[in-house]
Order: C-alpha cells, then sequence, then structure tokens
C-alpha cells in the first residue's frame, strides 16, 4: 500500500509539473485575431482626427448650449467653444462646416438630430464645425453608439484550471 501511494503522490507531482510548464508555454503562443481595422467613431472625420466644434446657443433657451456641449463631448467630439449667440431670434438649429468638411459637419448633425447643415467657411474661427442651436432644439434620446475595438480576453490553462475546480463548465 505505501508503493501505490507513492507512486500516486508522485505522478501527481509529475501531473502538476506538466501542467505548469504547459500553462507557461500557452501564454507565449499567439492567440488568432481578426485583423485590426480603424476604430469608428462619428467623433472623428475620414483621417481620423477629432472633430473640433463650437456650440452656441441661438434660441434663447437657458442652459442649451451647455446641456448640447456634454451630449457631444459624451459622444467624443472635441467641444472648443460654447455660448450666446449674437441674437436669439433662431427657432430652428443649423449645424454649420467651417473647414470644407460637409461629412463632419453632418456627423455633428446626426448626433445632436439636427436636419440641417450649411457650409459658411471661415479658417479665422480654428473649428470645424459651429453649431447653431434653435429655440425647438431638444436633447435627442439616445447617444449614437461608439464601437470601440478591444482585445479579447485571453484565458491561460491555470483560469481555466481554476473554474473547473470551482465548479464552472468552460463554454468554448
Amino acid at each position: 500500500m505505501g508503493r501505490f501511494l507513492r507512486a500516486a503522490i508522485l505522478g501527481l507531482v509529475a501531473l502538476g509539473v506538466v501542467l505548469l510548464l504547459g500553462s507557461s508555454v500557452m501564454q507565449w503562443i499567439p492567440v488568432e485575431t481578426a485583423p485590426r481595422g480603424p476604430v469608428f467613431s462619428p467623433a472623428h472625420d475620414a483621417q481620423g482626427v477629432r472633430i473640433t466644434v463650437d456650440v452656441r446657443n441661438a434660441g434663447g433657451v437657458d442652459g442649451m448650449a451647455r446641456t448640447a456641449t456634454d451630449y457631444l463631448r459624451g459622444a467624443g467630439f472635441d467641444v472648443v467653444g460654447l455660448g450666446n449667440a449674437r441674437t436669439f431670434d433662431q427657432e430652428t438649429s443649423v449645424v454649420i462646416d467651417r473647414v470644407g468638411n460637409r461629412g463632419a459637419a453632418a456627423r455633428v448633425a446626426d448626433v445632436l438630430g439636427i436636419d440641417s447643415v450649411a457650409s459658411d467657411l471661415d479658417p479665422n474661427l480654428f473649428v470645424d464645425v459651429t453649431v447653431r442651436l434653435g429655440a425647438a432644439w431638444t436633447i435627442p434620446r439616445e447617444p449614437e453608439p461608439v464601437t470601440v475595438i478591444t482585445e479579447p480576453e485571453r484565458v491561460g490553462l491555470m483560469e481555466r484550471l481554476r473554474g473547473f475546480l470551482a465548479g464552472k463548465r468552460d463554454e468554448g
């Protein structure tokens, strides 16, 4: 009986060493992943540069420019200016392209739920887009989703073994 117990213990130790060595080697083998592409975000232009925005309250509703600024920043846009327009006589909202990139203005308009996009080039403003919020503008119900590409989670042999011993079954 003593020889059987010694052989069993020796076998378990050998198995443990093999598992540890196997786990060490498995950590260095690369996991096949999908090829990386560009991260799409409505807050970036075609070259991947963040769109800069100036938000102006042209409708006279208190806090409107701050609300739109927070909303755009939450969607990833770089809002560099906000405040009141010279007048408060505008009922509808408009997004104005300032640098000849109408696509950037259209992205801002889509996120804010604004239908009107215009071009009025002005390189002295140092922004890509100006938003003039009319009195009728309200915050959209849901922000545009931002797609983020992440690395797949690597699960090593030891994590799988811990999960197995804890009673969790490996799904894949």
